[in-house]
């Protein structure tokens, strides 16, 4: 599918052969992200089935933007068109803001042709676009890595590095392997204890296949040598992103995910990367509170939404009180249910 205007702009859907080119504008696009990449595209259609809508603006033979799009439809949880799911940022990258309006109004003109209740675009700053509306419900947290380890620790809010210095007394060892198994057994652990229900294990089978360059895992055993904590993280131009991570039940008296995030930091540095990318966080969540004990500052994230069929702006929060009884059940199922049940309603959370 192509569309067009008299300026010889034209939009196509991504093929497969267009893969590294689309990868190359979003390595040297200076808002190009990880979760920018063509990757996403084959991870999400792999792992969940969903329809994926990867625009491309051309001048010529020259890439001059790029939009990708998941569609995610459920009866329970709505019909969206988004940039991107299951990831923290996405948006349209463009050389010129004339170029990226055109993008954005592409996909609206999809979303209205799917159908869809909305269109959500996940930047990480502000653009302007009259079509859609702004919400800035989550923040990012994130901090240059020092030289050293000495360095790294001192620069952690004293609180929080208070912790991470008992931690270091807790005979905990960290591993850094490609172990995906491992840290989805430990995740998968940790978010049914949260309420909230896990992806399939194909998914981190098809990230690390996908991005094998690109992720490593980092796990913490405690002094009996077991698993207490794991993390997956992303490796993209200078930064490290942890992921997906999780401690299981010892982890807080053993302070083993403040240990792990410390480790990792150190790991980083010392493979050449500048940049600890701490992830979104809803605003005022536990979770954000969490990592700016670390002194990261919270930079909000601007998510442009345009309603399509929905006549109101959804609420899929955790903290929505039509979800508290089925979060409270979540977290009394036993682990073989969570991860036999959860992958049908974690595939449309994204």
């Amino acid at each position: 599918m192509t569309t067009g205007h008299a300026d010889d702009l034209r939009i196509t859907h991504l093929q497969k052969e267009y893969f590294d080119d689309w990868d190359r504008y979003v390595e040297e696009h200076k808002e190009g992200s990880f979760f920018h990449l063509s990757g996403w595209k084959t991870v999400i259609e792999n792992s969940f089935s969903h329809q994926s809508f990867y625009l491309a603006a051309w001048e010529g033979d020259n890439l001059a933007g790029i939009l990708p799009l998941v569609r995610i439809k459920s009866l329970l949880f709505g019909h969206s068109l988004v940039s991107t799911p299951f990831c923290v940022y996405g948006g349209a990258l463009a050389d010129n803001d004339n170029t990226r309006i055109r993008l954005e109004d592409e996909a609206l003109r999809l979303g209205k042709e799917l159908k869809v209740d909305f269109v959500e675009l996940r930047y990480r700053k502000p653009v302007n676009n009259p079509n859609y509306e702004t919400f800035c419900h989550h923040s990012t947290y994130g901090c240059d890595i020092a030289d050293s380890p000495e360095e790294i620790l001192a620069a952690v809010k004293k609180k929080q590095r208070a912790v991470i210095r008992h931690s270091l007394k807790n005979d905990l060892n960290a591993v850094v392997n490609a172990d995906y198994e491992t840290a989805y057994d430990v995740y998968s652990q940790s978010v049914r204890n949260l309420g909230t229900p896990v992806f399939h294990k194909r998914f981190f089978k098809n990230i690390a296949s996908t991005f094998a360059e690109n992720f490593d895992v980092l796990t913490v055993t405690g002094p009996d040598g077991r698993p207490v904590s794991s993390v997956l993280s992303f490796y993209y131009k200078n930064e490290v992103l942890p992921y997906y991570g999780g401690g299981l039940f010892d982890a807080r008296a053993l302070k083993s995910n403040d240990f792990m995030y410390y480790q990792l930091m150190c790991h980083a540095r010392e493979q050449g990367y500048t940049h600890f990318d701490f992830g979104r966080s809803k605003n005022d969540s536990g979770a954000a509170k969490y990592k700016a004990s670390y002194g990261m500052p919270a930079e909000a994230l601007y998510y442009q939404r345009a309603l399509v069929e929905a006549t109101e702006q959804p609420n899929l929060s955790p903290n929505n009180p039509k979800y508290a009884l089925f979060i409270n059940t979540w977290k009394k199922l036993p682990l073989w249910v969570s991860r036999i049940a959860g992958p049908y309603l974690s595939k449309y959370l994204g």
